[in-house]
């Protein structure tokens, strides 16, 4: 049988000050989430994100010329760094030993992450909205410079990747750097991680709002003028560098399209309804490539040496592009792709089944890439697998419905962006950035519903999107929206406890406790000394009640805990939490509103206490507003 512990009358006063009112240790704090350092002003930050942009923007114009000089010198035996992505790539002079290129990319590639940065593996989005969630938006400097190369290696050499993954990764690595150099708030540096994400995707698809949504959407763990002006900024920038360089054209010609024959209104439903069904199709094609990358990294890592598993992984790509080329005349899979989706746009008439087996085989294409062990990312394949999927229901559903003039272009358009609003979960990116590279408004009422309608399909399939289903796999947690917290909005009066006791600093301490009601778990005591505030106590009656028959001489003034704060009732509970956490203060003295702040009130001032366990009860109260 078990007894409480006894305090004797002998033990020191330090030993009473710690069994009654032992100090919050300082709050544990995630790794990379500093305390105490100084915020730089809404402008200054402005400023180092317009410097992030600048460098990202030429960042991406030097990535795709290392692409251009890798794919030339390895599929045409040229010097070139001229490269046009949206044209058919010329047939390879190597013949069939076109099937060894990918698999010398894949050893250079393989290199590069085993022996300067593991980070630069796979797809590059996971891994830094890990940094950002789980390491305060510390990337190492030197991701930047190994995933250009291992990337650029990889799309270059023929893996069925995209860039955009890339150069989203380098941004934000850049970004990470800046704040890492400069000595800022955890904060501060992931707006900048952030801003070097949208910079890079908005440089490398010259779409700045796109940009911004992505960073918004996937990036930033929340959204306020003191965040997106940052990011938007950087986008911005990094657009007009790239503008600069490659033109203000769109990433894809689209010619004049027919998205919705608003002079027959029966048939612009019939067709609105396809587009909606085209997005449930490519739901379930966003589900199957989240579990065939999945499928695709689980059996390639069963297989001894990573050399030996890429190689095997890039030798597979290498037979299938020959192959495509020697049956239908073109390489296809290889590389971005956007070869294809430009043809698709630009009216190719292929048959239905070639392009769902284009689609197969591009799924296939990248879930082995990646699966393998290349670098590079999954959103110009979606766009891809989108394209293909769209032109291939149109191409399909026209002889069923004769009389209808269904506009291929547009399905693959719409078919574009429900791939890639399913696949990432990122849905106003995939609108805002299909808009963006086509400039045609008439899709975007269907590229809403078919959007959502993916959405919804693929979430009821896998809850994970194709990047959190990488980091749930380490155990790591993304959110999948962003919380507006309403008790943080909420005034100090509103959260405060109003039960408390004030007692002066002579009280025995054992006398006190002898007093206290054995039914409350908690006491909350402000101790006053000559008519003034001395400090706080927290007393836990349950597990303190030896202490009270000890005759010790202790008083509460000789226990009492100086690090609590004042607050004023009018004050919101954002602030007192921020200035609690800053001073690690183990309780908040709420005062009337007229009070002046700077100055310790009399103790008949107060009007409440709140402490971290009521700040944690309230917050948790709160989550009962959001949807599950």
């Amino acid at each position: 049988m078990h007894e409480t512990p006894k305090v004797s009358a002998g033990d020191t006063t330090e030993r009473l000050v710690a069994a009654v009112a032992a100090p919050a240790a300082p709050a544990s704090a995630l790794p990379g989430w500093e305390v105490g350092v100084a915020p730089f002003g809404l402008l200054t930050m402005t400023l180092f994100a317009v410097g992030v942009g600048v460098i990202t923007g030429i960042g991406a114009y030097l990535f795709r010329e290392l692409i251009g000089l890798v794919h030339n010198l390895l599929f045409l035996q040229q010097l070139s760094f001229v490269y046009d992505s949206s044209v058919f790539t010329p047939f390879n002079p190597w013949g069939p030993w076109v099937v060894l290129v990918p698999v010398a990319g894949a050893i250079a590639v393989t290199f590069i992450i085993a022996n300067v940065a593991p980070e630069a593996k796979g797809h590059g989005v996971p891994e830094v909205m890990d940094a950002i969630y789980y390491n305060g938006g510390r990337i190492r400097p030197i991701v930047a410079v190994a995933k250009s190369l291992a990337s650029a290696l990889a799309i270059g050499s023929g893996a069925a990747v995209g860039r955009e993954g890339p150069i989203i990764q380098i941004g934000s690595a850049l970004g990470s750097t800046l704040g890492q150099l400069i000595k800022m708030p955890a904060g501060q540096r992931i707006a900048l991680v952030a801003a070097g994400a949208g910079a890079g995707i908005a440089a490398t698809f010259n779409t700045p709002i796109g940009g911004v949504m992505f960073a918004i959407e996937l990036m930033l763990p929340e959204v306020s003028v003191n965040t997106f002006l940052p990011v938007a900024a950087a986008t911005g920038t990094a657009t007009f560098i790239g503008r600069l360089i490659f033109g203000p054209q769109p990433a894809f010609k689209v010619p004049p399209i027919d998205a919705l024959p608003l002079t027959r209104p029966s048939q612009a439903v019939t067709t609105l309804f396809l587009y909606v069904l085209l997005g449930a199709v490519c739901g379930v094609a966003g589900a199957l490539f989240i579990k065939a990358l999945h499928l695709a990294e689980n059996v390639f890592e069963k297989i001894p040496g990573r050399y030996t598993r890429h190689a095997l992984g890039m030798l597979m790509i290498g037979g299938l592009i020959y192959g495509l080329h020697e049956t239908f005349g073109h390489y296809f899979i290889e590389g971005v792709g956007y070869a294809t989706i430009q043809a698709i746009l630009n009216g190719w008439n292929a048959a239905g089944p070639l392009l769902v087996l284009l689609f197969a085989c591009k799924l296939f294409a990248t879930s082995t890439s990646l699966g393998a062990g290349s670098s590079g990312g999954i959103f110009s394949p979606s766009l891809f697998m989108g394209s293909t999927l769209g032109a291939a229901f149109a191409t399909l559903a026209a002889p069923l419905l004769p009389g209808f003039s269904l506009d291929v272009p547009a399905f693959a358009m719409v078919g574009m962006g429900a791939m890639v609003g399913g696949a990432t979960g990122a849905a106003m990116t995939a609108v805002t950035m299909i808009f963006e590279m086509t400039l045609d408004y008439h899709i975007v009422l269907p590229m809403i519903l078919s959007v959502a309608a993916g959405l919804g399909v693929r979430r009821a399939l896998s809850r994970e999107n194709i990047y959190t289903a990488k980091l749930i796999g380490r155990g790591h947690v993304i959110p999948k929206a962003l919380h507006a917290n309403m008790f943080l909005v909420r005034a100090a009066k509103d959260v405060m406890e109003t039960q408390f006791l004030l007692i002066p600093a002579e009280t025995r301490l054992d006398a006190f406790l002898r007093q206290l009601d054995r039914r409350h778990g908690m006491r909350h005591v402000v101790v006053t000394k000559d008519g003034r505030i001395h400090g706080a106590v927290r007393i836990n009656t349950r597990i303190r009640t030896g202490i009270a028959d000890t005759g010790s001489t202790v008083t509460l003034g000789d226990i009492a805990d100086r690090r609590f704060i004042i607050v004023r009732e009018t004050d919101v509970a954002f602030d007192v939490i921020k200035r609690m956490w800053r001073k690690n203060a183990i309780m908040a003295l709420v005062v009337r509103g007229d009070d002046p702040p700077l100055r310790i009130p009399r103790p008949n001032r107060i009007l409440g206490i709140i402490t971290k366990e009521h700040v944690a009860d309230a917050v948790a109260a709160g989550i009962q507003a959001y949807p599950r």
